[in-house]
């Protein structure tokens, strides 16, 4: 039984071609699952019963399955996905005025380990298949009501682990956001966060340009090798320079360095200033995380003036820098905080130290 859940336009017209049926009933198709929201084949009515009989024998619909919603104080909602094998993901909704914003997860866990992430914390089990990453986008649209305005109206890949290393599950459903037949989103309301694989930021250049947001948290290559073990394989000016590439094809004329700020390790006036230098020759905006602390994490978050202060030296030099407020830390999702549970799969190896170990793997994989 297919999926359709898996399939972007260009999918789903393959696959009705194998059933010999003609392209606008694809189409048609794809609209009831997505613009509708519909899950049962009898209630697309005007596909003919003669086809609507052959996808019941023939295909599923079938999303991450919602095991739980909770709300925070502000509003923010976190919605708790079970994806099998006992893993399960977290997405987020932030509700502000004027928008809302869909953080949703790439993968069970995370391979990066970056140290102030629960999600690192947590291993890495698998990607996310297309269904489950666009699954999330079609549960939380039946659970806030489908109609004609649409509460969320912005989609951020910032969820559960590194996008760009599951491109090829990310892109049909990025491509699903886009579509007019799907959700109709504009390249600037979709946002994919990366480490700073660069290979997978050159591939989603070329394939499907989206609003891109890079998470620094350094601005130097020795502090962001502790923070960020990515970096070790990409370091900053390899980086900065698929920046510049990315732009040539972006739907906006800058990047978003996200930087979480983590109190004596990265929060200093010299690093502020450090910032600005290594970032001089790239069209951005500053978004500045102060820390979220989550169970078990070494670091803390800084007091509010020396947030201030950081923020204030990016600004007087005529950057764009917002502090991104926090929401959603009661109930564990804030940024940083998403966790879900993840069952690490891979196998140790004892030539490698245990906090690489899946780094290690990582690294092999995309070195293929």
């Amino acid at each position: 039984m297919q999926n359709l859940l898996d399939f972007d336009a260009k999918l789903f017209s393959r696959w009705f071609a194998t059933l010999e049926e003609k392209p606008f009933r694809a189409t048609q198709t794809m609209r009831w699952l997505h613009r509708v929201g519909v899950a049962d084949f009898d209630a697309m009515t005007n596909l003919a019963k003669s086809l609507r009989e052959k996808l019941k024998t023939s295909a599923i619909i079938l999303p991450p399955t919602l095991v739980s919603a909770s709300i925070s104080k502000d509003g923010s909602q976190k919605f708790l996905f079970d994806i099998g094998d006992n893993n399960a993901i977290e997405t987020v909704f932030i509700p502000e005025t004027g928008r809302g914003t869909l953080c949703i997860s790439s993968q069970a866990g995370c391979a990066l380990e970056c140290a102030f992430c629960a999600t690192g914390k947590q291993g890495f089990s698998r990607n996310l298949t297309t269904a489950e990453i666009i699954g999330q986008l079609w549960q939380a649209n039946r659970f806030f009501g489908h109609d004609h305005e649409r509460i969320i109206s912005n989609v951020v890949l910032m969820g559960m682990g590194e996008p760009l290393a599951n491109l090829d599950n990310l892109i049909p459903a990025l491509n699903l956001m886009l579509d007019d037949n799907a959700y109709g989103l504009s390249r600037r309301r979709v946002t994919v966060s990366t480490a700073g694989l660069i290979p997978g930021m050159d591939r989603l250049r070329e394939e499907c340009p989206v609003a891109l947001a890079v998470s620094l948290h350094a601005a130097d290559d020795a502090l962001r090798d502790q923070l960020m073990p990515i970096n070790r394989k990409y370091p900053l000016a390899e980086l900065m320079n698929a920046c510049r590439r990315y732009l040539e094809k972006a739907p906006r004329d800058f990047i978003t360095f996200e930087y979480a700020l983590l109190s004596g390790i990265n929060d200093s006036e010299s690093d502020a200033r450090a910032l600005l230098a290594l970032t001089q020759k790239v069209s951005c905006k500053f978004n500045i995380i102060p820390f979220n602390p989550f169970p078990g994490s070494e670091y803390r978050r800084p007091g509010t003036e020396r947030v201030r202060r950081f923020t204030e030296i990016l600004l007087a030099a005529g950057k764009v820098a917002t502090t991104r407020k926090t929401r959603g830390s009661d109930i564990t999702a804030a940024c940083g905080q998403l966790a879900g549970q993840v069952r690490n799969k891979r196998a140790p190896s004892r030539s490698i130290p245990r906090a690489n170990r899946r780094y290690a793997i990582f690294l092999e994989e995309h070195a293929r």
